[in-house]
């Protein structure tokens, strides 16, 4: 059995990040997506977090690697 890794998302619109946390919850990204922007413009914190996550989260290994 293997582990799930979060990764960022080669499918991506910015940096990668909503695509990867969907990938990673087997989820649509337009749904990350816009709750990323909800929780920005409603509480504030989104946007912290997001820049956060791309310095936190690793580029998705190529298959060559």
């Amino acid at each position: 059995m293997s582990k799930k890794k979060l990764y960022k998302s080669k499918d991506k619109m910015l940096f990668g990040v909503c695509g990867g946390i969907a990938e990673y919850f087997n989820t649509d990204p337009t749904i990350v997506r816009l709750g990323t922007v909800l929780l920005s413009l409603f509480v504030g914190s989104g946007l912290l977090a997001y820049i956060i996550a791309i310095i936190i989260i690793p580029e998705k290994p190529s298959k060559t690697d």
